[in-house]
């Protein structure tokens, strides 16, 4: 790579970066937040240290839960190098943010985001391989086209300067990615994700991490404020809890991040803070033809464009 970032870089931005989110939710909210500074203790397979910061029981949120995460470890866990199986064992540090918010009212969908960068040294004692990954997606109890064509919207413009091929390539990632292959179901409306990234230079992959990071609030603060008032019941409270018990299975199943944390000896706390607060699994679980809970089903848990053509 032509071009090196310092890790006191990228951990400044991604502490600045969760300190912005979660001051922005905060005064969205109202509630006070929890926040625990972490530290491995010393013997320990994986050494570090992070910041939680998590909102419950809110007006808005039942739960709003944002990581901070600076950890290193003696090898790559398997979840890290599917890609890259010549770094298998090898020593690493990793460090990034991660959030996930589940709201109160089922009108509002849940919204998750990860930002991370990871560096392996090489036994063979080869410069240090660094890359980055990240993104977000929304995943909607209710369907409201506004609401998806806005997030994937917001996502593009962040990502435009960076390469037209961008946008549409990570959202096709994302498509991939946040699928459930068990159930042959999308977890939801997607967005962008990308991951082992590192080609346009170390800083220049940087600069397009922070775009989309930055593009976050953009993204769901809008979408929040059309939503939370809306009116709702038993049935759509039940519809969401439903829901939100295939958000727990892709996370516990398929998700890279937990089980790359899970693998390396994480803080599982601080892992797990992507759970709901609640949650259930109904059997054979099936809406109405007709219904709303239907039509999320087959009109907005789909790979399609969400973007206007011009």
């Amino acid at each position: 790579m032509t071009e090196s970032i310092s890790p006191d870089t990228v951990r400044a931005y991604l502490k600045d970066l969760q300190y912005r989110i979660m001051s922005a939710i905060v005064a969205l909210d109202g509630s006070a937040i929890t926040v625990d500074a972490w530290q491995k203790p010393a013997g320990e397979k994986l050494q570090g240290s992070g910041i939680t910061q998590i909102l419950e029981n809110g007006p808005i949120f039942e739960r709003a839960g944002c990581g901070f995460s600076d950890v290193s470890g003696p090898g790559l866990p398997p979840s890290a190098t599917e890609q890259r199986p010549e770094l298998s064992g090898a020593p690493f540090e990793a460090m990034g943010v991660s959030l996930v918010f589940h709201p109160r009212n089922p009108m509002v969908p849940t919204v998750h985001m990860n930002v991370r960068m990871i560096a392996a040294f090489p036994k063979n004692g080869a410069a240090p391989v660094c890359w980055f990954g990240g993104g977000m997606d929304l995943t909607p109890y209710y369907g409201f086209e506004e609401d998806a064509v806005h997030f994937h919207q917001t996502c593009a413009n962040a990502l435009a300067p960076f390469g037209a091929d961008k946008y549409p390539r990570f959202k096709k990632w994302c498509d991939e990615y946040f699928y459930l292959k068990h159930r042959d179901e999308q977890r939801g409306v997607g967005g962008v994700f990308f991951d082992d990234f590192s080609e346009l230079g170390q800083a220049r992959s940087f600069e397009m991490l922070q775009a989309v990071a930055d593009a976050f609030l953009d993204a769901y603060l809008p979408i929040i404020s059309r939503r939370k008032d809306m009116p709702y019941g038993e049935r759509e409270r039940q519809h969401q809890l439903n829901r939100r018990g295939r958000y727990v299975e892709f996370n516990l199943v398929w998700d890279r991040g937990t089980h790359f944390g899970l693998q390396s000896g994480g803080r599982t706390e601080s892992i797990l803070l992507s759970m709901p607060p609640h949650a259930t699994w109904g059997y054979t679980v099936v809406p109405d033809a007709g219904t709303p809970e239907h039509a999320l089903l087959t009109d907005f848990l789909v790979r399609k464009d969400w973007l206007p053509t011009s």
